[in-house]
């Protein structure tokens, strides 16, 4: 304020020294005008001052009347960081207050608490009731507070033990039949290996252009070179060109068809495979009393002796029959007429 005095106030100048040629009545007005002025800008300062203090004083009753007493509570008991589960405590019970402000004393307050407890209450002891044994139940009866809650009534089953339920995902049923395949499996294995160590005697015929016929024992589960091996260890003491060699350089050659080493008697057997001129799974001879084609789709037991060759031979005879008609084998090759001779084309009948 006294920076502003300081700017704007007057000076007391004396009559002298205003307008030089001014008479002394003149001046003397001008002076108390000056005075007058001087007082009302003082009474105005003064004024303003009084107005501001009394706003300041003032101010929080000009906002107060926006916010309720249940949002000043909430506002006054959430300071600083709390839970949501604390926050809806308090704003429930500001909300309370609120509705029932014009009670004094809190009675109001206090009897919905009190109906709230109440029925909280309620709520927990049907839940306890529904879970009691049947001991509970007794002590309560003995007790007489109260009247016992009925127990909960066990739900009967609705399946119909006659509906088939063999369709349906078994864990056990799975499990015993997998056991079961198991069984089957090597039970059907360990058979076929006592089928394989059966003796099976072979008559064959060494060629070599004419024919030597002996007969020789060996396995099922023998293949057809650990056959050739045991019959060339055989001709051995007879044949010079045999002895020589060894199983790769002979053929077993069976109805016309050249056998492969790798193949067994087994698997010819459980096939039941067939060649040109006969079956290939029977193994004992018979004369060959066949004239013309014969029906292969009907089953004989006539078999004709494999022949045992040498590869070289067969390399030089093989235009000139016999060896013209032998056919290395096929399993996915079928034969629907036996033939013997060495003109006949095989055919289905049309």
């Amino acid at each position: 304020m006294g920076d502003f005095v300081q700017k704007f106030g007057r000076t007391e100048a004396g009559i002298a020294t205003v307008e030089g040629q001014v008479s002394g009545a003149r001046a003397a007005m001008l002076s108390k005008e000056r005075d007058k002025a001087q007082a009302d800008f003082e009474a105005k300062k003064q004024s303003i001052i009084d107005n501001g203090a009394n706003s300041l004083a003032h101010i929080d009753d000009k906002f107060a009347g926006s916010v309720t007493n249940a949002e000043s509570v909430i506002a006054k008991e959430t300071v600083g960081l709390v839970t949501a589960e604390e926050f809806r405590k308090i704003r429930e019970k500001a909300t309370r207050k609120d509705s029932v402000g014009s009670l004094g004393d809190g009675e109001e307050e206090k009897k919905v608490e009190s109906a709230a407890a109440v029925k909280k209450k309620k709520k927990k002891k049907k839940m306890m009731m529904a879970t009691l044994s049947f001991a509970g139940g007794d002590d309560e009866d003995e007790d007489g507070d109260g009247e016992s809650a009925p127990l909960p009534k066990k739900k009967k089953s609705k399946k119909n033990p006659e509906v088939e339920t063999s369709f349906l995902p078994d864990r056990d049923r799975e499990l015993e039949q997998k056991r079961e395949e198991r069984r089957l499996k090597q039970e059907w294995v360990q058979q076929q290996e006592k089928i394989k160590d059966e003796k099976l005697s072979i008559t064959y015929s060494y060629w070599d252009g004419s024919g030597h016929r002996r007969d020789i024992q060996c396995k099922k589960g023998n293949t057809i070179g650990e056959f050739l091996e045991l019959v060339r260890v055989a001709l051995s003491d007879q044949f010079r060109e045999v002895a020589a060699g060894t199983a790769e350089d002979l053929m077993y050659v069976k109805e016309d068809i050249i056998l492969p080493f790798d193949i067994s008697f087994y698997d010819l057997i459980a096939t039941k495979a067939r060649g040109k001129s006969g079956p290939l799974f029977n193994f004992d001879v018979h004369d060959d009393l066949r004239v013309g084609a014969v029906d292969s789709r009907v089953e004989k037991d006539e078999s004709h002796p494999g022949k045992i060759v040498e590869r070289r031979w067969y390399e030089r005879n093989k235009h000139i029959f016999p060896a013209s008609r032998w056919e290395t084998y096929d399993p996915l090759k079928t034969y629907d007429r036996y033939t013997i001779h060495g003109g006949e084309v095989n055919k289905k009948d049309s």
